[in-house]
C-alpha cells in the first residue's frame, strides 16, 4: 500500500451467520478527510467465497444515511435492499455520498464456497475514500519499467472483445506473476450476468485472489502513489476516460471507460500496456505523463493493484 494512502491494518471481526449468509461487520472508519466517493474491495486468496456484496451506511450532516447495497460479485442469493437514498447511492462498485461522509459503517456478505469452512482463506478488506479535486503535479523520477507480457483483447472474440478491457488487464498482470490465465477463460469467470458487466471492479479483483494474487482498490490521489507502486514491483491496472485528442496514440480515438495497465515511466512518458491495441504487438506503448494524468488522475482515478501476497500466517483482517 502507497504510504501517502496506508491508513494500517485492523483484525476483523468473526463472521456471523444471518439467515442463508454470512456476514461480517467490520470496525467504524473515518476517513482521513470527509469523503463523496468511497469504493470497498474484497481479496481472498483462493476459492473461499463464492458470492459476496457490501452495505454500506454514512454519517454525514449529523445523521447516518439507510444501509445500501452494492453489486453482487459471484453467485449470492442475498436479501433484497436499496441501492439509493436522498445522501447515499451506489452506482455499481462505487458509493457515493451526496455530503461529504465523515464516518463509514460497512458490512460484507458472503455466501461461502464451503459452509462449514466459511472465510478459512487468507483474505482482507480494503476500502479507498476520497473527493473530486485536481491531482497535484507531475514529481520527477528516474524511471521503472516492468516486464509484463502484453495482450490484446481485439484479438479474442469479435462478440466480446470490445468489452474486455478488465479481464484482459488482469490476465496480463496475472501473467506478470506467473499466474497466466486466457482472456476469454478469465472474461467469463468475471463477467457478471445480472449486470451485463465484464468491467466490475471488485470482481477483477476476487478474480486475482482465486489465483494466488492479492489485491485491492485505490483511488490514487496523485502520480507520486502511482509511481511508488510501480517502483515496488506492482503494476497498475488504470480506469481511464478521454475524448479525441486527449491522448496521443491511443489505441483507441475516445471511451466513456477503459482499463489499461501502466508497466513503468520513464521522464515524461508512462509505459503503457493497452489491450485496445489491434495485435499483442501493438500492447506495449508510451503515454504522455501529462495527458495520463488528465484522463485518469483528474477523472476516475481509480486503480486495481494487485500483488503476490507475503504469507506469514492466515489470520483474517480488514485493511480500511
Amino acid at each position: 500500500m502507497p504510504p501517502s494512502c496506508d491508513r494500517g491494518i485492523d483484525r476483523a471481526p468473526s463472521p456471523e451467520p444471518d439467515r442463508h449468509d454470512l456476514i461480517v461487520r467490520l470496525p467504524e472508519w473515518r476517513p482521513r478527510e470527509p469523503a463523496h466517493r468511497l469504493v470497498p474491495a474484497l481479496s481472498v486468496l483462493g476459492d473461499g467465497v463464492a458470492g459476496f456484496r457490501f452495505e454500506m451506511s454514512v454519517y454525514s450532516s449529523g445523521a447516518w444515511s439507510p444501509w445500501l447495497a452494492g453489486a453482487t460479485v459471484g453467485r449470492g442469493s442475498f436479501p433484497a435492499a436499496a441501492t439509493r437514498s436522498d445522501t447515499l447511492a451506489c452506482e455499481v462498485d462505487e458509493f457515493i455520498a451526496s455530503a461529504p461522509a465523515e464516518r463509514v459503517r460497512l458490512i460484507l456478505r458472503v455466501n461461502p464456497a464451503a459452509p462449514d469452512a466459511p472465510l478459512a482463506a487468507p483474505w482482507f478488506v480494503s476500502l479507498s475514500a476520497w473527493s473530486p479535486t485536481a491531482p497535484p503535479g507531475q514529481v520527477p523520477g528516474s524511471g521503472v519499467r516492468l516486464a509484463v507480457p502484453p495482450l490484446s483483447q481485439m484479438e479474442e472474440d469479435a462478440a466480446i472483445r470490445n468489452r474486455i478491457c478488465s479481464p484482459s488487464s488482469v490476465a496480463m498482470v496475472l501473467a506478470y506473476y506467473g499466474a497466466p490465465i486466457a482472456v476469454a477463460d478469465l472474461a467469463r469467470e468475471i463477467f457478471q450476468p445480472e449486470l451485463d458487466l465484464y468491467g466490475v471492479w471488485p470482481a477483477a479483483v476476487r478474480a486475482a485472489g482465486r489465483r494466488g494474487v492479492a489485491g485491492y482498490l485505490l483511488r490514487f490521489p496523485d502520480w507520486s502513489t502511482a509511481a511508488w507502486c510501480l517502483e515496488q514491483g506492482m503494476p497498475i491496472i488504470a480506469s481511464v476516460r478521454y475524448g479525441p485528442g486527449e491522448l496521443t496514440d491511443a489505441a483507441i480515438a475516445e471511451t466513456s471507460g477503459h482499463l489499461l495497465v501502466l508497466t513503468g515511466y520513464e521522464g515524461d512518458d508512462v509505459l503503457v500496456n493497452d489491450p485496445a491495441a489491434p495485435r499483442a504487438d501493438a500492447v506495449a506503448r508510451r503515454y504522455r505523463l501529462e495527458e495520463l494524468r488528465r484522463v485518469w488522475l483528474a477523472r476516475t482515478g481509480v486503480g486495481y493493484v494487485l500483488f503476490a501476497p507475503v504469507r506469514s500466517g492466515n489470520r483474517p483482517s480488514s485493511a480500511l
